[in-house]
């Protein structure tokens, strides 16, 4: 008798671990998951209302700032584009074009055409221009051209726009 009332206890515990090994290893996917592509791995040419645009490796677009330095504030709604190393060129855009420059925090901020660029924070989706022609933070935002020039045009036709800026200020982060 004393045998049964200890077997009990020690089946039900056991009963109880199959199942949860069980339910832990039969839920979810039996794919592994994805590793994200480093946004600061590529940059290529999105097409967008614009014209063609450029883009991080995960299609997010970049843009250049047309003042003389931004604010910490001004960083935070336009993050800068950074990186450990020289992102590639693709689809494109020419790797001689890309470029660094290093910023008061030791990051290493990518340029093009000699353009720091940026992030805008209300572009939620690849390809979205929402910060095209915004004027923020003492400069105007514009997207960039295969070429490297900015795209000064609020076009929303396809076609690749030839308005373009010929500022070449200084530019700081």
């Amino acid at each position: 008798m004393k045998r049964t009332r200890l077997l009990l206890p020690a089946l039900v515990v056991v009963a109880v671990a199959v199942v949860a090994v069980i339910a832990s290893t039969s839920s979810g996917s039996t794919k592994p998951a994805q590793p994200a592509v480093a946004a600061s791995s590529a940059i290529s040419l999105k097409q967008t209302s614009l014209g063609k645009v450029l883009v991080d490796a995960n299609g997010r677009t970049l843009y250049l700032f047309g003042g003389e330095k931004l604010s910490a504030a001004g960083r935070a709604v336009w993050p800068p584009f950074t990186s450990n190393v020289r992102p590639a060129a693709q689809g494109g855009v020419t790797a001689a074009q890309i470029g660094t420059i290093s910023g008061s925090n030791g990051a290493m901020q990518i340029t093009y055409h000699g353009y720091p660029l940026y992030y805008y924070v209300g572009d939620h989706t690849p390809g979205q221009t929402a910060g095209q022609g915004l004027n923020e933070f003492g400069g105007l935002w514009y997207v960039l051209s295969a070429g490297g020039s900015a795209i000064t045009s609020a076009s929303t036709s396809t076609t690749p726009s030839t308005s373009t800026s010929s500022s070449t200020g200084s530019y700081a982060y």
